[in-house]
């Protein structure tokens, strides 16, 4: 009996040395290794949640008139100068501060609010001090100014005025419309020429093309 299983065992081991014999290259599959978990990097500046830019506060008034001012030319501001000094000669009814700012030179060139021309600076200056002394209180406003510039040494300013004054001591007031034509002459601003034209022009001296037609009131409903 002893013998029939020590025979019976013997068999059993040679069948599986020789199933073993015919797959060499089988081999007992590894495990899956379980994946390590993962570390979630820390947020960088773009993969934070977008934030929504501030608005720039709105522009006053006082920043405003500064970037107007810083867009005006230092020629433009000088010429604004010049004029301002015209004005200021009128004001005051100096003769000599007034001829400073204009060209001296027979070329000068003045058209008068009256529709009369002057011409030359000499005649410009006698016409000032025959005119000045009769003169007091003088008010002059401007608004609208614009300065032009064409060029490195021409400018045009534009501008409507008011001046209001006693001549002879009687009170009178004048409006219009004024164009002064600059030269920069001698590394200085000099008006060459002078345009002006009233607001309200004597109806008699228009020509018919220029006549505005009187406005009909609407009818009244009844």
């Amino acid at each position: 009996m002893l013998k029939k299983s020590f025979a019976l065992t013997a068999i059993v081991l040679t069948f599986a040395v020789s199933v073993l014999a015919q797959n060499p290259n089988r081999s007992t599959p590894a495990p899956t290794p379980t994946p390590a978990p993962t570390e979630t990097a820390p947020a960088t500046e773009t993969d934070k949640p977008a934030t929504r830019a501030r608005r720039a506060p709105a522009a006053t008034a006082a920043t405003t008139t500064a970037r107007a001012n810083q867009a005006i030319s230092p020629a433009a501001r000088a010429v604004r100068g010049v004029f301002e000094t015209l004005l200021d000669g009128i004001r005051e009814a100096d003769v000599e501060k007034v001829m400073s700012v204009y060209w001296n030179s027979p070329q000068l060139l003045i058209f008068n609010n009256n529709g009369t021309v002057t011409k030359s600076w000499e005649q410009v200056k006698a016409n000032r001090a025959s005119l000045y002394p009769n003169v007091k209180n003088v008010e002059v406003e401007v608004r609208d100014v614009r300065v032009q510039m064409n060029g490195r040494d021409t400018a045009i300013v534009t501008a409507l005025w008011r001046q209001a004054q006693d001549y002879k001591g009687t009170p009178e007031t004048s409006t219009g419309r004024m164009t002064l034509v600059f030269r920069l002459i001698n590394n200085g601003w000099k008006v060459v020429h002078t345009h002006t034209s009233p607001e309200a022009p004597d109806p008699s001296r228009l020509p018919p093309s220029d006549k505005r037609e009187p406005e009909t009131p609407p009818a009244k409903p009844e």
